[in-house]
C-alpha cells in the first residue's frame, strides 16, 4: 500500500475512531512527506520516543514542581497498601520494559504487530500508547507463558 494512502486511512481511522493521538501523528508525517522532509523521519523515529517520554514525565512530575504533592505525600508510598503497591508496580513495570528491550533486539519485526495493537487499544479500548517497550514487555511474557503452557 502507497505509505501517503497509509496515512490517510490512519486519518480516516483517527478521526472516526475519536482518537485525536492516531489523527494527529498521521497528519503531521503526511504533512511532512508532502513537503518533501522525509529526511527527517529516522530523527523523528529515533529521537521522537525519547522526547514523547520526556514530555509525559514532565506531565506527571508537575505535581512535584507545583507543590500539589508534599513531603507528607510521598512519605506515605512507603506505608500505605496503595503507596507500596505503587513502588511494586513501578519496580515490575520498568522490570518488563527491559524484557521489552531485550526481545526486540532479538526479534524487531514484531514492531509492525506492537503498533497495529497499539492503534486498535487507542481505537478500540480507549488506551494511552505510553511506549512500545511495555507492550514488547507484555509480549515478551506472553511469549514465556505460551511456551510454558505448551
Amino acid at each position: 500500500m502507497n505509505p501517503d494512502l497509509l496515512l490517510v486511512v490512519l486519518i480516516i481511522v483517527g478521526v472516526i475512531g475519536r482518537s485525536p493521538l492516531i489523527a494527529t501523528a498521521s497528519s503531521l508525517l503526511l504533512i511532512l512527506k508532502l513537503i518533501h522532509l522525509e529526511r527527517y523521519f529516522p530523527s523523528l523515529e529515533r529521537r521522537g520516543l525519547e522526547f514523547g517520554l520526556l514530555f509525559l514525565t514532565i506531565s506527571v512530575l508537575v505535581p512535584f514542581a507545583s507543590g500539589r504533592i508534599q513531603t507528607k505525600d510521598v512519605l506515605s508510598v512507603f506505608v500505605t497498601l496503595p503507596g507500596i503497591l505503587a513502588l511494586l508496580g513501578g519496580a515490575f513495570a520498568t522490570y518488563m520494559n527491559g524484557k521489552g528491550l531485550d526481545l526486540l533486539k532479538v526479534d524487531p519485526q514484531l514492531i509492525v504487530g506492537l503498533v497495529l495493537g497499539s492503534i486498535f487499544g487507542i481505537l478500540f479500548m480507549r488506551g494511552i500508547p505510553v511506549g512500545p517497550l511495555m507492550a514488547a514487555g507484555i509480549t515478551a511474557f506472553l511469549l514465556r507463558l505460551f511456551k510454558w503452557l505448551l
